[in-house]
């Protein structure tokens, strides 16, 4: 019998990093190695280091356990310190993460926010407003446009309430 382990779980995040990628000055981008945070690594840069959370409060907001953003800090914090010690380019890019608010658009133009936890657990099969089934997930206003990741923000040709 083969035991697989059990499918990693959505990470919460705020946003999406508006500057995806940072390299060395005066170093040429095609004689650069090249280091990949996710979404979810910066993230978590973003909250234990930048907002100063404790891990417990960090875990939380990104809704996984203390010692799973303990692993996801940790990794983020070797890859960095990889690419600003040995002259590496940094590019945010994937992951396993879904944004803390979608923002929905029907057919009819009414627009509405689903919070990360509804999503995980209900997500809407109609606009609110009309009750049409025809609506798509955009971007909120003001968030960065991130790359081609495998994170949850990206419909990937699939339908997003097949998910």
């Amino acid at each position: 019998m083969v035991r697989m382990g059990r499918p990693p779980l959505w990470r919460r995040v705020n946003n999406i990093p508006d500057v995806p990628y940072f390299k060395p000055a005066g170093v040429p981008l095609a004689a650069l190695e090249e280091v990949q945070l996710s979404v979810e690594e910066v993230e978590a840069i973003r909250l234990k280091d930048l907002e100063r959370l404790e891990q417990e409060s960090c875990a939380q907001k990104m809704s996984v356990s203390r010692t799973t953003f303990a692993r996801i800090l940790t990794s983020a914090r070797q890859k960095m310190a990889d690419a600003l010690l040995h002259g590496k380019a940094i590019r945010i890019d994937g992951g396993k993460y879904q944004l803390a608010l979608q923002h929905f658009k029907c057919d009819s133009g009414h627009e509405w926010d689903v919070p990360f936890e509804v999503m995980v657990n209900t997500p809407p099969r109609f606009c609110p407003a009309c009750n049409t089934p025809n609506f798509l997930r955009t971007q909120l206003p003001g968030l960065g446009r991130g790359r081609s990741g495998r994170g949850r923000r990206h419909r990937g040709g699939r339908n997003w309430q097949e998910m």
